[in-house]
């Protein structure tokens, strides 16, 4: 066991520092750099700017320098806790990253919470009262829920509720309180606007889970084991929820391979439509303007917490499934 996990933390610290390059040099791989971008909103707005005001702010940025040695003096900002100034804002990373990533955490555990509330019982449920009506009715929501994009969802449910009820769903705040200090109005303003990102966001993952959990669920009540236990008078609760469940929980427990990387990023386009105040614009918005600091950064957090996701989904698996643990002694 603990030569598995010290074996693991190698390969992980391996793939992060791959990570890091790969996103580093890809960042860099379309023409131009940030100046020409910075340069071209410039003349978009009337402003010119000289060839060698260019070549200073290059100079400046570091941006004259080979690609292997940015990188290098970006990693090395990073060993010491630092990951350098976003370019466009003049702001530290951490600082710009900082200021979206306490909301997107917020969101996005609600609507994983949100999504194992729903998913894990009506999953069990349609397995256990296979083709019963609610089975029948969690089907038909599995289907829409895994076909209908999160962000077209978005944008529906924002028409309906401007043109049926006056209401902007878009943001957490209301304008009025978008700024304003906390108070019992803000935080009651916040808890209306709360839900409906959540929902959106948890939508398709909960739809997904259960079909998943229906399905492990189906595959472990056939087998002979709970054949055997109903047959010695173990009662039917008893015996769904100790031994069929417990092997079922499987995929909920992978799903923390990607679950942390979810939790900072959120969803991209869901939070640009919405127009909610999470890291994923900023990760879009950094990369079209190739601020390789921020962008990287983000990228390379994501990629960390990937990792690391899979090596604790890997560890709560061995601990769910007494199998898992038995192959690997074995």
């Amino acid at each position: 066991m603990a030569a598995y996990i010290v074996r693991r933390v190698f390969l992980a610290i391996l793939t992060i520092w791959f990570m890091s390059v790969l996103a580093f040099v890809i960042i860099q791989l379309p023409p131009g750099d940030f100046v020409d971008s910075y340069v071209s909103q410039l003349e978009q707005m009337g402003v010119s700017v000289r060839t060698q005001e260019a070549q200073a702010l290059r100079v400046r940025y570091g941006l004259d320098q080979p690609l292997y040695v940015q990188y290098f003096k970006w990693m090395n900002m990073v060993l010491h806790g630092e990951f350098g100034t976003s370019l466009e804002s003049n702001q530290s990373v951490a600082d710009v990253i900082g200021s979206r990533l306490g909301w997107t955490m917020f969101v996005s555990l609600l609507s994983l919470l949100l999504t194992w509330a729903i998913a894990l019982p009506i999953g069990i449920y349609s397995a256990v009262k296979q083709y019963s009506v609610v089975d029948y009715l969690s089907t038909v929501f599995g289907f829409i829920g895994v076909a209908t994009p999160s962000f077209l969802l978005a944008i529906v449910l924002m028409y309906w509720g401007w043109a049926w009820f006056g209401m902007d769903i878009g943001g957490l705040f209301s304008p009025e309180y978008a700024g304003a200090p906390w108070s019992l109005a803000r935080i009651w303003d916040l808890m209306k606007h709360l839900p409906m990102p959540a929902v959106i966001l948890g939508l398709s993952g909960t739809a997904t889970m259960i079909r998943v959990m229906r399905a492990n669920l189906l595959d472990e009540l056939s087998k002979p084991y709970v054949v055997t236990a109903r047959a010695k008078g173990l009662s039917e609760m008893r015996l769904i929820l100790k031994y069929p469940v417990r092997v079922a929980l499987n995929p909920f427990a992978s799903t923390v391979g990607y679950l942390l990387p979810y939790v900072v990023s959120g969803s991209i386009i869901v939070s640009l439509v919405m127009s909610l105040p999470m890291v994923g614009p900023v990760l879009l918005n950094s990369l079209l303007n190739q601020d390789m600091f921020l962008a990287g950064s983000i990228v390379l957090l994501l990629s960390a917490l990937t990792v690391i996701g899979t090596l604790l989904s890997d560890l709560l698996l061995m601990v769910i499934d007494p199998r898992i643990r038995v192959e690997g002694r074995s």
